[in-house]
């Protein structure tokens, strides 16, 4: 039975996009199957995987307003042989007002998901959320069997991940009850700083020793490669972005046992 992991932040510009495009290739890499739902009208996951944006072809927004089935909406990434995307683009800004009038809009992903099977057909399905509290992001939380959380390395940081964590209790008592906190990457992390490692100690101190963390540094090569539309592990595997999204994708997978 295959996992759905949501990448989720109401602070923009943590690298969600980063953890879901690397994390995807890295399991991919791993011989595991793969689904990649990126649900952040950016799109920016599916141009990292070097899939072309407005080109006319269905995409999550169609798939979610029934307008097209999954399998017109799936697309596969070139660089693994078992690694899908349901791919984005801004139309998918469009999807809060029309979902909404929907019975029950935020178990819209969670019933596609459970109605395909798609947990029979995918060891992970990593969902890319956008970096707000909407509809989008309920429905991948509901939808989700737990959620990382990326966490830029800066003051300001601590506080969003207050106001996400507030967010998260809501959804499990309300709305998914099996959803669980898988782990926390701290992004950007750079050791010569006194805040980098302020911010590390004070969430050590915040979660329990079952929730993993893991720390990407702050590294150019995985910087540059979403501009090629490749993931790191292609882009310069030999890379300290790489290693890291390794070791991230060795615990997800050490986590699920």
């Amino acid at each position: 039975m295959g996992r759905v992991i949501a990448v989720a932040n109401q602070k923009g510009g943590v690298g969600k996009t980063t953890t879901v495009i690397n994390l995807s290739a890295c399991l991919a890499a791993k011989n595991k199957s793969v689904l990649v739902i990126d649900s952040d009208p950016q799109g920016n996951t599916t141009t990292g995987l070097g899939i072309e944006k407005n080109d006319g072809s269905k995409t999550f927004y169609d798939l979610l307003t029934d307008n097209a089935d999954f399998f017109e909406v799936k697309k596969r990434v070139e660089y693994f042989n078992a690694m899908d995307i349901l791919p984005t683009d801004i139309n998918l800004a469009g999807a809060e007002i029309e979902l909404v009038e929907l019975e029950k809009p935020n178990y819209i992903l969670k019933n596609i998901i459970d109605k395909l099977f798609l947990r029979d057909r995918y060891d992970f399905i990593i969902i890319d959320c956008p970096p707000s509290l909407n509809i989008l992001t309920l429905n991948a939380l509901v939808a989700a069997d737990s959620v990382l959380i990326p966490l830029q390395c800066e003051f300001l940081a601590l506080e969003g991940l207050t106001q996400f964590v507030h967010t998260y209790n809501i959804v499990k008592s309300k709305l998914n009850n099996k959803i669980d906190i898988e782990g926390i990457i701290f992004t950007m992390y750079d050791g010569r700083t006194n805040l980098s490692l302020q911010v590390v100690e004070e969430v050590k101190n915040y979660f329990d020793d079952s929730i993993y963390k893991c720390i990407i540094p702050r590294n150019v090569r995985l910087s540059e490669a979403p501009s090629h539309g490749m993931p790191i592990n292609l882009y310069d595997p030999k890379s300290k972005g790489a290693e890291a999204y390794e070791l991230l994708a060795d615990m997800v997978l050490e986590h699920g046992k």
